[in-house]
């Protein structure tokens, strides 16, 4: 069987291909280019070059290349810069300037990598797309069950949160070789295969932001969306100034600039007036949210209220929840516990289990 593999020039995609090929599939190599603030051509003196672009840098695309020659593999570059910079840059700009806390990772795996990436592979006479991720795919072994999506064993490295877009449809044509690895395990294995990326560091999220820091990044794409404007608490008195809305977001207690007898932390963003509202860990806690965009990986919409647990990012501790299916692709979850930051433009995502259920943008 043909298989592409989403090569980074890293040491999981790296690895994954390698395994792959080992086992006897049909592996060709590809590689995205993705945009680079250097291609836009009112910031040209802001961002030097594209090497200064965190992902798929000239040094990268040779890393994978190597790794390809070495497995004797085919090795192609596509360009989707221009579909990259459309809907995922550009969406994380919106969504920031309109007081949202995006993670730009679910547009590109549901847009760029399971999408664009997918079909250039069936193009290709594949008939899977294998990834670099830590989550492991569970296929039916019956007619008319479903595929199920299933967290990676490496609880530190899983990944499921951001696969949770994934469809039945897309399910069916995708690999994750590593979902049954370590870290450790993987890297292991690029050192005993001699690949040259068994030591490379990790990769890091926003991986378009050439400096790595999205508050200089979103002053150089909206500066008028940032603008100052008053700090007050819950009570409206005012207790200082931000520095720009897009600077924050719900739950931050460090770098705000203001204190008081019990330690503040962002509790709202009020785009409308421009101000920043704070006030204490007891007053930042909410038990319910409401998503929009909610995907089910069964491709099947709950007809009534179900148990589950939840994240509401990549990094929360996991809560217990009761989620309401709503018309529309919508969705409510009510937390057994209030939850202290949950962040309008976040994910959140539904498990039972190991299995992946589904997942929303928390509006």
């Amino acid at each position: 069987m043909r298989v592409v593999v989403a090569m980074s020039g890293g040491v999981d995609s790296s690895v994954a291909a390698a395994l792959l090929v080992e086992q006897g599939y049909d592996v060709v190599g590809v590689m995205l280019r993705l945009w680079s603030e250097a291609e836009t051509p009112s910031l040209v003196g802001q961002v030097a070059n594209s090497s200064n672009n965190r992902c798929c840098t000239p040094g990268d695309t040779a890393l994978a290349r190597r790794v390809a020659d070495q497995l004797g593999i085919p090795f192609y570059l596509v360009n989707v810069a221009d579909s990259f910079k459309r809907l995922v840059v550009d969406d994380f700009i919106a969504q920031y300037a309109a007081g949202r806390t995006p993670n730009p990772c679910f547009n590109c795996n549901r847009h760029i990598r399971f999408e664009l990436l997918l079909n250039k592979a069936l193009g290709l006479g594949a008939e899977k797309l294998a990834t670099g991720h830590y989550a492991r795919i569970q296929h039916p072994c019956h007619h008319g069950e479903k595929s199920q999506l299933l967290r990676g064993v490496d609880s530190n490295k899983d990944q499921s949160y951001v696969l949770s877009v994934l469809t039945q449809d897309k399910l069916s044509h995708v690999m994750f070789p590593l979902g049954e690895l370590t870290k450790s395990q993987v890297r292991q294995i690029a050192a005993q295969k001699g690949l040259p990326v068994a030591e490379k560091a990790e990769s890091q999220d926003l991986c378009f932001v050439a400096d790595g820091d999205y508050r200089d990044f979103l002053m150089r794409h909206v500066p008028d969306s940032i603008r100052p404007g008053p700090i007050r608490d819950t009570s409206g008195r005012v207790l200082g100034q931000h520095r720009g809305l897009p600077f924050y977001t719900i739950g931050q207690r460090k770098g705000i600039g203001v204190s008081g007898p019990e330690a503040l932390y962002v509790v709202a963003l009020d785009m409308a007036d421009n101000t920043l509202v704070v006030g204490t860990a007891s007053e930042l806690g909410r038990s319910e949210c409401e998503a929009l965009r909610v995907n089910y990986v069964s491709s099947e919409t709950p007809i009534a209220p179900f148990r589950a647990t939840a994240k509401i990012r990549y990094k929360a501790r996991e809560a217990a929840v009761t989620v309401t299916p709503l018309p529309d692709d919508s969705a409510r979850a009510h937390f057994d516990e209030p939850q202290r930051d949950i962040t309008p433009g976040q994910a959140i995502v539904f498990y039972n289990g190991e299995i992946v259920i589904g997942s929303g943008v928390i509006v």
